[in-house]
């Protein structure tokens, strides 16, 4: 399978597709509103703690405030440790039982130690911790905040609260994971954990001690910061989603990565040449007219994953449905009506269904409960292909999924760890006109769409100006807020663009003509 990297680098956006056969695998969004703050470290002070939840709310410069439960929080584990997480009034006893624990047997240890805690004897209102985002906020939901912190590298993920040592489960050669854990053990010289990520199959102890140096002054580095920073602030970014792309699907996943923006293309040159010098030549600078995406075909299959209802080739379709608790997904047999008898109908739909719910899941970056209703089946081992088939279409996801079998109900229950926010949810919004029962496309959206649409159609304009006629939200947004993309756009095509609001145009309407000059 060839696979490869499609990054659209704008000044306001970027997006990155990983592709796989032609056809768009991920979608990776990021805007500069920070609406993406996964893995970001913050100092954070508690707001407010729940004994009933047995979780805290955490103040971290946001909106929302993050929540944290008790098995996140971070027991003390050496003095300096003491200093910056435990409070003056906690007992010393019990910092002295937490230093003395034997190292093979600790975090088993400590965690039963916490088990018999609640939270309200290990945080204080008003205490100030670090965290990091485990997941970003998603809907009316803060961020999920843990104390567990973890500094991702190339090779290595540092791990400062623990003590253990990991090896990628996708490293299936024993002989090999034996090997890279015995020489992380025999080169650390601290008491923290590590993950052996995949790119280091086969790699030797000079490059993961110079990144496992690498990765311990970036966390003396956050220590620092938090002694000096004021409380609910941001003192660690994580990478920029172009950069995060190349540190961890490069190499060991995709074989090539095309980037349309010069600025984003030196950066990635510039990153690689302090860390994978090698993999330079695989990075190519698009510079056509077309918009890249436009030019691999993958803005049909964007716009195919926001809609509710997907068609089959065959004529059958799924419904998906998102809520806060959990997704649905319901097929049905639509306009398929088979060759032969009702049973063999359904099990092709249904097979046929697996295929595109699991190209679906990944795509839209479903997570939490995912409930799927197949059409009922009377065989129980068509049950049994359905369920074989869906986990062997998942085995792609790189995030963790966790299948049951079929029930007598045709239902298959799944879970699948979320960490951002779904794709519907990252480029919709709730729909005003049927308050709230379904959505529209964000009003950001449209206007990256009005961008993408004037950019494509631009090489065949003749005119000096180009009118542009909108929705007046949308044009309120484009001479304030946004009003760089029409300075950008302008710079581009060597056109004035003049904007007009209609009312009678639809929030996502618009259309454009050139002006000829007489």
């Amino acid at each position: 399978m060839f696979k490869q990297l499609v990054i659209n680098d704008l000044e306001h956006e970027t997006r990155v597709a990983l592709v796989e056969d032609g056809t768009i695998a991920e979608l990776f969004i990021e805007r500069k509103d920070e609406s993406d703050i996964a893995s970001n470290i913050y100092k954070g002070r508690v707001k407010r703690v729940l004994p009933g939840m047995q979780a805290a709310f955490v103040d971290i410069g946001l909106e929302q405030a993050a929540f944290i439960y008790v098995n996140d929080l971070v027991f003390s584990r050496s003095k300096e440790y003491e200093k910056l997480f435990i409070d003056d009034n906690t007992n010393e006893n019990e910092k002295n039982q937490d230093e003395n624990e034997t190292n093979n047997k600790k975090s088993q240890e400590v965690q039963q130690a916490k088990n018999g805690l609640q939270i309200e004897d290990l945080i204080l209102e008003g205490q100030e911790i670090m965290v990091q985002v485990a997941k970003s906020p998603i809907g009316t939901k803060g961020a999920r905040a843990t104390g567990y912190i973890s500094i991702p590298g190339r090779f290595l993920v540092l791990m400062p609260n623990v003590e253990n040592i990991g090896v990628s489960r996708r490293i299936e050669d024993e002989a090999e994971r034996k090997r890279l854990r015995k020489l992380v053990q025999e080169i650390k010289s601290d008491d923290f954990g590590y993950i052996v990520r995949t790119a280091a199959e086969g790699i030797q102890n000079e490059k993961l001690l110079s990144e496992m140096v690498f990765l311990n002054s970036i966390w003396k580095n956050i220590l620092k910061k938090y002694q000096n920073a004021a409380p609910s602030r941001l003192i660690h970014r994580e990478l920029t989603v172009s950069l995060r792309a190349v540190r961890d699907l490069l190499t060991h996943e995709v074989e090539k990565l095309i980037i349309d923006s010069k600025t984003g293309y030196d950066t990635i040159i510039s990153f690689l040449d302090n860390f994978m010098p090698g993999m330079k030549s695989s990075v190519e600078y698009y510079d056509g007219f077309e918009p890249i995406f436009d030019a691999y075909n993958l803005e049909g299959d964007i716009s195919r994953a926001l809609k509710r209802k997907v068609w089959l080739k065959s004529g059958g379709y799924i419904v998906i449905e998102q809520t806060e608790a959990l997704s649905a997904i319901d097929v049905n047999t639509g306009r398929f009506v088979g060759k032969h008898n009702l049973e063999e109908t359904i099990l092709k739909t249904n097979l046929e269904a697996v295929k595109e719910i699991a190209y679906q899941i990944r795509l839209r970056d479903l997570g939490g409960i995912i409930i799927i209703d197949f059409i009922d089946m009377e065989k129980k081992i068509n049950q049994e292909k359905i369920y074989k088939a869906l986990l062997d279409a998942l085995k792609k996801d790189r995030s963790k999924t966790h299948i049951l079998p079929m029930s007598e109900l045709g239902l298959i229950q799944m879970t699948r760890k979320r960490i951002k926010k779904p794709l519907t949810r990252f480029l919709c919004e709730p729909c005003f006109y049927c308050d709230g029962e379904g959505y529209l496309i964000s009003k950001k959206t449209i206007c990256y769409n009005i961008y993408r649409e004037i950019l494509r159609d631009a090489q065949d304009m003749v005119g000096a100006t180009c009118t542009l006629r909108v929705n007046p939200e949308i044009a309120e947004l484009l001479l304030g807020e946004e009003n760089r993309i029409i300075v950008t756009l302008e710079k581009k095509i060597k056109r004035q663009i003049v904007i007009f609001p209609n009312k009678q145009f639809h929030m996502e309407q618009f259309d454009f003509f050139e002006v000829l000059s007489e």
